[in-house]
């Protein structure tokens, strides 16, 4: 059986949410496998909206293993409150259904405190984080002085841990202007909500091995989008870990060769929430009708988000760098009744033609795209769930996207309800 990854090919808001819960329904585990609960996936079924930071998209269908992978930076905290918020609209969550892998890293306080501290600086301290604790936390993991989900199992290793960030962070805060960590404070926090997370505390490497032995198709869900990947994004503007395909491999642990078809979500059109470079951003009427009509606010921070027109060079870039094997065209009905669309098929800088957008900060801030356009359609999309059902103008539009990214178009969503979606190629029959 096919196992399928799923990523953002943008700065993510892509509309993952949807179409992992519409693949969902055939997979038999979906794993998340990088970032953390500045995720935000949001699910309409039935008219029933669900909104998910940590949990995986699949939690919502009975029947399936949900996994959070030790690529994830897990904020306890947040984990249980939206266990308890899912509960209460009828989700059934129990060790059955739900996988923390124990070498998982915890999210704790200190770290939501020091990313805040840090973007309440002016400057350029400022990246436009959400200021849940995400980037401090991976940067404790690599420093070798995180606590993750197994520490809390053994009370003499949870203290030593803790003594060790301590040490570390006690220096960050009082350069900062913060006081000291409460050390007896934090542990009695930690020990508090230990016994809410430890049942459902596995080894996910040795489960999901025996999984895909078994032949179950296994969905790897990631977060956020291609361009805000730590080491391909438009840095520093991006997130803390690797949000492509090949995260999927060591953010479960399970080796790459598990991952047959990577499938890259693309919105119809570009949005980018927080700071830092956007080619294609409109500050005009289009600009607003697009977020308007897209509803275009994070689901996680309610920040209105950078709408521009379609920007086939990065697409083509993520598809690239990611493995995309097919892409999910999303919010196409969102362009219904623009007279005239874009689509940037290269950039300008200081009078030389570009392909590509450049990896240095100030060129990228430089870029002027080079524009096609297309004649708009003023029939309706939404809801549409066969090419037949498509204007014409709106398939050539598709079509030319297709040519441009040099990747086919696998999936074609055309609303926010997971039925509404045009099925092209089959990620699980690949």
């Amino acid at each position: 059986m096919a196992n399928v990854v799923v990523m953002g090919a943008q700065w993510g808001d892509e509309g993952k949410g949807k179409i992992v819960d519409w693949l969902s329904e055939r997979a038999d585990v979906i794993a998340r496998f990088q970032g953390g609960h500045n995720a935000g996936h949001t699910l309409v079924i039935g008219g029933e909206t669900y909104k998910l930071s940590l949990l995986p998209s699949g939690i919502v269908r009975p029947g399936k293993l949900s996994v959070i992978g030790n690529g994830v930076v897990l904020d306890p905290w947040a984990l249980i409150e939206e266990i308890e918020r899912l509960s209460a609209q009828g989700i059934a969550i129990s060790p059955g259904s739900l996988m923390i892998a124990e070498n998982a890293p915890l999210i704790l306080p200190l770290h939501g405190e020091l990313d805040r501290a840090r973007e309440g600086q002016t400057g350029t301290a400022r990246i436009g984080t959400t200021g849940r604790g995400i980037g401090p936390c991976y940067e404790d993991k690599v420093g070798r002085r995180v606590v993750r989900v197994a520490d809390l199992a053994d009370d003499a290793t949870l203290v030593a841990r803790v003594e060790r960030l301590a040490v570390h962070h006690d220096a960050l805060r009082r350069g900062l202007g913060m006081p000291e960590l409460d050390r007896d404070a934090l542990l009695a926090e930690l020990r508090a909500i230990a016994p809410r997370i430890l049942p459902f505390a596995r080894p996910v490497w040795k489960v999901l091995a025996a999984e895909r032995r078994k032949g179950r198709r296994i969905l790897f869900e990631g977060a956020q989008g291609a361009l805000l990947d730590i080491d391909f994004g438009t840095y520093p503007f991006v997130t803390s870990s690797n949000t492509m395909s090949g995260a999927a491999a060591t953010g479960t642990g399970l080796g790459p060769n598990a991952i047959d078809f990577t499938l890259g979500i693309v919105k119809a059109y570009t949005t980018r929430v927080g700071e830092g470079p956007f080619p294609t951003e409109l500050e005009d009427a289009n600009g607003r009708r697009l977020g308007e009509r897209g509803r275009e606010f994070g689901t996680v921070t309610g920040r209105q988000r950078r709408c521009g027109w379609f920007d086939a060079v990065l697409v083509r870039q993520t598809c690239a760098v990611g493995g995309v094997s097919g892409i999910a065209l999303t919010k196409l009905d969102v362009l219904d009744g623009f007279d005239e669309l874009r689509i940037c098929t290269g950039y300008e800088l200081d009078g030389e033609r570009l392909d590509h957008l450049p990896t240095a900060a100030d060129q990228q801030a430089r870029v002027v795209p080079v524009y096609e356009s297309f004649e708009g359609w003023q029939e309706s999309t939404a809801g549409a769930r066969r090419w037949a059902d498509l204007p014409a103008a709106a398939i050539k539009y598709v079509r030319r996207i297709e040519e441009l990214i040099a990747c086919p178009v696998a999936l074609l969503s055309t609303s926010p309800e997971r039925d509404d979606t045009i099925l092209v190629t089959d990620p699980f029959a690949n």
